[in-house]
C-alpha cells in the first residue's frame, strides 16, 4: 500500500501539471493582448513623433495654382537656417543618363537657368522621384509647357517640365516611382527633354547636388541645404516667383559645362565667396544705384555681364555680381 501511493502520486501530477498550466495561460490571454494592444499605440505615437513630416513643418500653405506662389517674406520668416534633406527611397525621374544643360547662369539669355534639361524622347515615362503629394498640374503656355509640381514628405518641392501628358491630377498621393507624366517638347522647349527642378520653400537647388544622372544614384543618404545669406534682399534674385515661368528655359546647346563628379556621402551646400551672386533688377534701377547697394563697381557689372555704357537694363532682367 505504501509503495502505491507514491506511484499514483507522480501518476497525478504528472498528469495534472500541463493542464493546470494551461488554464493559468488562459487566464492571463486576455491581459496579455491588452498590454500588446497598449505597447503597440505608444510605439506607434513614438514613431510619429520622431518621423514627423519635413513638408508639414516648412509649409504652412497649399497653392494648386502657381507653380512658384512662395513671397520674400514667407521665404524669409519659415526657412530654417539648414534643411537636412532625406534623399533616402528615391527614384531616379528618368532612366536617361544624358543632361544637356545644367543649372546655372545663361550669359547668351543673362538669366538663371534653374533646373537641369534631361535628354529623353516623347513618350517617355517620367516617375515621382520621392513620395510625395501632387500641388500643381497644370499647362504654361510660355514656359513649363504641361508640367508638375510635386511637394515630398522630406521637404523637397519638384518639377516636371515640357512633358507631353500628365498622368497625375492635383491633390493626388504618389509614390517614389510611380508615372507621374509622358516626356515631351511642350512649352517654352527646344526639342524634346525632361526640364527638372529641384526647390525648398521656393528657393532652387541645383538638382545636380542630389541627383547623379550619369551613375542613376543620389550622391548620398543626406543634403544640408543652408539659408541663403542675405534673405531676403541679397539673394532675392534666386527668390521662387512667377517671373521664372517662361524665363527659365532655352536651347540645350547652350548647356553649361559639366560639372564635377560627386563622391556618394552626406553633402553640404556651403556657401562660397567665390561662387557667382545674382540681383534681380526692379523698377527703377540703374547699374549706378545697383553697384552702389551691392558694394561693387559700374565696370564690374558691365564687365561680368557684357555690357557696355549704352546698355539697357529692364525689370526682372538677371545680373550677375
Amino acid at each position: 500500500m505504501s509503495l502505491r501511493f507514491p506511484i499514483f502520486f507522480f501518476l497525478f501530477t504528472l498528469f495534472s501539471l500541463p493542464a493546470f498550466s494551461q488554464d493559468l495561460l488562459a487566464s492571463q490571454a486576455p491581459i496579455d493582448r491588452r498590454l500588446r494592444a497598449v505597447d503597440s499605440v505608444a510605439l506607434r505615437r513614438v514613431i510619429r513623433r520622431k518621423e514627423k513630416r519635413l513638408d508639414e513643418e516648412l509649409y504652412s500653405t497649399w497653392n494648386t495654382e502657381r507653380a512658384h506662389p512662395y513671397t520674400e517674406k514667407q521665404v524669409a520668416s519659415a526657412l530654417p537656417d539648414s534643411v537636412k534633406i532625406d534623399l533616402r527611397g528615391f527614384c531616379m525621374p528618368t532612366p536617361s543618363r544624358n543632361v544637356t544643360s545644367r543649372y546655372g547662369y545663361r550669359p547668351a539669355f543673362r538669366r538663371v537657368h534653374k533646373g537641369l534639361d534631361i535628354k529623353v524622347y516623347t513618350g517617355d515615362t517620367i516617375v515621382a522621384a520621392f513620395d510625395g503629394k501632387a500641388r500643381v498640374v497644370r499647362y504654361d503656355a510660355g514656359g513649363y509647357g504641361y508640367y508638375v509640381v510635386l511637394r515630398h514628405h522630406n521637404g523637397l518641392e519638384t518639377i516636371y517640365g515640357h512633358l507631353s501628358k500628365q498622368l497625375v491630377t492635383t491633390n493626388q498621393e504618389v509614390k517614389a516611382g510611380e508615372p507621374i507624366g509622358l516626356g515631351g517638347n511642350t512649352g517654352r522647349s527646344f526639342g524634346s527633354h525632361l526640364h527638372f527642378e529641384t526647390r525648398v520653400l521656393g528657393q532652387p537647388i541645383d538638382p545636380e547636388l542630389l541627383f547623379d544622372f550619369p551613375q542613376q544614384d543620389v550622391t548620398g543618404d543626406y543634403f544640408v541645404f543652408h539659408r541663403p545669406a542675405g534673405l531676403p534682399d541679397a539673394n532675392a534674385a534666386l527668390l521662387a516667383n512667377n517671373d521664372d515661368i517662361g524665363e527659365h528655359d532655352a536651347d540645350p546647346s547652350s548647356a553649361l559645362p559639366a560639372a564635377k563628379s560627386k563622391k556618394r556621402g552626406s553633402r553640404d551646400m556651403a556657401s562660397n565667396s567665390s561662387s557667382p551672386r545674382y540681383y534681380k533688377v526692379r523698377k527703377g534701377d540703374s547699374l549706378y544705384t545697383i553697384a552702389r547697394r551691392l558694394g561693387t563697381t559700374v565696370k564690374s557689372l558691365e564687365r561680368t555681364n557684357r555690357l557696355n555704357s549704352r546698355s539697357k537694363i529692364r525689370a526682372g532682367q538677371i545680373l550677375r555680381y
